[in-house]
């Protein structure tokens, strides 16, 4: 394989395809998050991605939405990105995060409403801000800070924050000590009035999450150690305005995000969720009454909820997954009962799980998407779905620009246990070349996602390969017990789920056994690596951050208890699991031509593992390449990297399973 593939036709097509959805140069968001609506109901603000070109990251600006007319503007920003907008309660502020002033160094600016275009920076805080919050009577803004050093989540990349640049002699070696107070995440408070930023956090605690407690408290995830794997471990605490511990509010069983408390203090709701990455949370929502310190279930009606925002002191806006659908619902604490605003499996809401925003007419606001339908913006109310405005670009608005589909599918594990899964499949005439797509987690969900955010299935798609996205046990949206059932078996019962999957397909006509592939990031490349050690079915294979030794990953990753905790083994310890589930130890039975992509700067499965793996597969007399891309981090994500990975990934596969040899 080349190392510099520019020239070929398949990159060239590739880069039409990503042209074609992100129209680069055009200085129009074809992406959106972080939706808010202004209290009036007349504005929405958002944050919107914007690709200057395709040989560089985009860039993010706060995007004004007019709620009647569906017109958008952006707020100018003289240089890098602006992001997460937030209206103050009354409306008179717009507060955002924005890195003008440091490329990577998020900082708080605030704006009159009555002005947007002229922000004011607040005081710069050592760090980067993550997150803000406005306490419930507009005077103040929660800030969450992570320190230059900080681990992030894999989500967000796997990578460290990028302190800001001290010139060194380029032989300066750099220093882990494992406690420097950079490493940190801590809490400030902006007071509006004044114009003063206070650090309000206690030593010694790391704060994961925080929100209002009133006016004077926070509630907080937190724990006692700054490492991606005490996340795991984090409880919920309250704490005074001058940082002091006023206690344990929850204690969960297992992982807890997504705090919020209703505006006068009175209740908290917590999600709790069987999780394998901090962020990504999808799970039983509970109810927090801080006056007797009551907690309760509330029954969402099978929903595992991902986004919990008060309306009020009565009402709690939600949105998550309940098998295949997504669900948008409001419920009234006091009498329990449920409001659905929305339910369906033709689209979905948010780029990893659903979130949304309570609206003042009742309903709520969300950035919704499917496979063939762009990422725009909605209001949601008791089953209605409208259209604000759309962030589909020229290209992928047009109707004959996709014309592949996705479909849910299922099929029965070998225990007769019913899997789910989503279909993408093309035109023509069955059966198809497939490719297995697994996704990272465990502990996550395939939904019917823009195709923007699935890689190459679309391109896959053109050249009439099919996709499946499967989702196994332990995969989210199916109740804690179907999650939980992956802990202490990676790689066990879940690899005949996919299997299974496999063979459903073929038994259906759908794909053509001898034609088949497996892909898939993280946990998905942990498993696509294993998949070709236990099974000699796939023609090809592509892992992408991959975990090739339970062993050295837990002595190299940033999330070392992760692998204790889902494997319920020791690292210390031989053989077990931590041999018997790790692909290299395997590679000899491995005869898939094999290609391995890889972030220099991943910290959650670290370069290394695909490494491990190559040489293991080379030794045996596999066929294998190793791409390892310099400044990527965890999945390659920056550009123009998409393209030459994607490229690759494609090239792969129709080499493999169709015979289109696409680069020499």
């Amino acid at each position: 394989m080349k190392q510099d593939i520019r020239n070929e036709p398949l990159f060239s097509e590739v880069g039409q395809y990503f042209r074609a959805i992100h129209a680069p140069g055009k200085n129009v968001p074809t992406d959106a998050a972080d939706a808010c609506i202004e209290p009036s109901g007349r504005r929405i603000a958002l944050t919107g991605t914007v690709f200057n070109d395709l040989d560089s990251a985009p860039v993010t600006r706060i995007c004004i939405v007019d709620t009647a007319s569906g017109k958008l503007r952006q707020l100018p920003c003289p240089n890098n990105s602006d992001r997460l907008p937030r209206w103050s309660p009354c409306g008179d502020k717009l507060a955002f995060l924005s890195d003008r002033a440091a490329a990577g160094n998020n900082q708080l600016y605030l704006a009159q409403s009555t002005d947007l275009d002229n922000p004011a920076a607040t005081p710069e805080i050592e760090g980067a801000v993550e997150y803000l919050h406005w306490s419930p009577d507009g005077s103040r803004i929660l800030l969450g800070v992570a320190g230059f050093g900080a681990d992030l989540a894999g989500y967000q990349g796997g990578a460290k924050i990028t302190p800001q640049k001290i010139e060194l002699p380029a032989w300066t070696p750099s220093i882990d000590t494992g406690d420097a107070e950079n490493l940190w995440r801590s809490l400030y408070v902006h007071d509006t009035g004044t114009g003063v930023t206070c650090k309000v956090s206690a030593p010694g605690l790391n704060y994961w999450e925080a929100c209002w407690l009133g006016e004077d408290g926070f509630l907080c995830v937190v724990s006692d150690s700054h490492g991606e794997g005490s996340w795991y471990q984090a409880e919920l605490r309250r704490f005074g305005l001058d940082g002091s511990d006023r206690g344990v509010a929850f204690s969960p069983r297992d992982q807890i995000g997504l705090p919020a408390a209703s505006p006068s203090g009175a209740y908290a709701c917590i999600t709790e969720a069987f999780c394998s990455d901090r962020g990504i949370v999808c799970g039983t929502l509970k109810l927090i009454d801080l006056v007797t310190g009551e907690t309760s279930v509330i029954d969402t009606e099978g929903v595992e909820v991902t986004s919990a925002i008060w309306r009020d002191d009565h009402n709690l806006v939600y949105a998550g997954h309940r098998g295949f659908e997504t669900v948008v619902a409001e419920c009234s604490v006091a009498e329990g009962e449920i409001t659905t605003h929305w339910r369906g499996t033709d689209r979905t809401f948010g780029a990893w799980y659903p979130s949304v925003w309570p609206s003042p007419d009742g309903g709520a606001i969300a950035v919704g998407e499917a496979y063939d339908v762009a990422p725009e913006l909605v209001r949601l109310r008791k089953g209605d779905y409208s259209v604000v405005t759309s962030f589909a670009s020229e290209a992928s608005a047009d109707p004959a620009f996709c014309d592949s589909h996705a479909e849910p599918v299922t099929w029965s594990a070998r225990d007769g246990l019913e899997i789910q899964g989503w279909l993408i499949r093309p035109q023509g005439d069955e059966p198809f070349p497939l490719v297995v797509d697994i996704h990272g987690g465990p502990v996550w969900q395939c939904r019917n996602r823009w195709a923007g955010r699935l890689r190459g299935a679309k391109v896959l798609a053109d050249h009439g390969v099919a996709s499946l996205y499967p989702n196994p046990r332990g995969s989210s949206g199916r109740g804690q017990h179907f999650a939980r059932l992956v802990k202490g078996d990676m790689g066990g019962e879940d690899t005949h789920d996919y299997l299974a999957g496999c063979d459903a397909l073929v038994k259906r006509g759908v794909a053509d056994p001898a034609r088949l592939g497996v892909t898939g990031i993280s946990y998905g490349g942990f498993m696509s690596a294993w998949l070709i050690t236990q099974d000699d079915r796939f023609a090809a294979a592509v892992p992408i951050s991959c975990v090739a030794n339970w062993y050295s990953l837990h002595r190299t990753t940033q999330i070392p208890y992760f692998d204790e905790y889902f494997l319920e083994g020791s690292a210390y310890q031989a053989g077990g699991k931590f041999f018997d589930r790790s692909p290299a130890m395997f590679a000899a039975n491995v005869k898939t031509p094999t290609l391995l992509l890889t972030g220099a700067h991943d910290q959650n499965t670290p370069p290394t593992q695909a490494l491990e793996f190559h040489r293991s597969l080379l030794e045996q007399g596999a066929r294998s390449v190793l791409a390892t891309y310099p400044t990527a981090g965890h999945g390659i994500r920056s550009y123009p990297e998409v393209i030459d990975h994607t490229t690759r990934y494609v090239g792969w596969f129709l080499e493999y399973l169709t015979g289109q040899r696409q680069e020499p």
